[in-house]
């Protein structure tokens, strides 16, 4: 599935770069103090890091491809870490913020828990955090072979409650690239400060 990203990367900065990617950043903008630090993780393209960079906030990447990290640097001129969110160790890192733009759809329900506890290392105590994914049930294959996690409200809900993951903002949203595709995002506080 990574490989998909690399193999792919310039026909995916193309298709996704000029999205205007306010609708769901906004809420999370909205949270956050001048000047926050924000972790994007799963960067892609670097269209949200730039967003995030013209309003003000200092954003860094967070990216496993190589050819989407080097093309997401470029065009937001903020750094990019190179690594895979699954295996990265976090602990030495520390945001305000944390950013999943679709980046966790290829996970599966199981793997969920583990990857959020071991990225929300790099975030602060009452820190927020972005997260989108597709709603649905099971899993769905796209005509490129990706394979996509899907969620209902409540099971991903139970997962943010179990984790100590306040919502602060609900969106759900008609993808921009597939119109048959519905993103569910939320904006959340970690910890038990609210």
């Amino acid at each position: 599935m990574n490989n998909f990203y690399e193999e792919n990367h310039q026909s995916y900065f193309a298709s996704t770069v000029d999205i205007d990617p306010s609708a769901f950043l906004e809420p999370l903008a909205r949270q956050l103090k001048p000047k926050a630090t924000v972790l994007d993780i799963g960067c892609g393209s670097g269209r949200d890091l730039l967003w995030l960079a013209k309003r003000g906030f200092r954003p860094t990447g967070f990216e496993q491809s190589p050819g989407l990290a080097s093309m997401a640097r470029k065009h937001a001129g903020c750094p990019v870490i190179e690594g895979d969110f699954t295996l990265y160790d976090f602990s030495g890192l520390q945001f305000s913020a944390l950013v999943f733009v679709g980046s966790l759809v290829h996970l599966s329900h199981e793997a969920y828990p583990a990857v959020l506890k071991s990225t929300f290392r790099a975030l602060v105590p009452g820190g927020i955090v972005l997260i989108t994914m597709k709603e649905g049930d099971g899993t769905t294959l796209a005509a490129d072979g990706r394979v996509f996690t899907l969620w209902a409200r409540q099971d991903i809900e139970q997962i943010f409650a179990m984790n100590q993951l306040h919502t602060l903002d609900f969106s759900r949203q008609t993808s921009k690239i597939r119109p048959s595709d519905i993103w569910l995002g939320y904006v959340l506080r970690y910890g038990n400060d609210r």
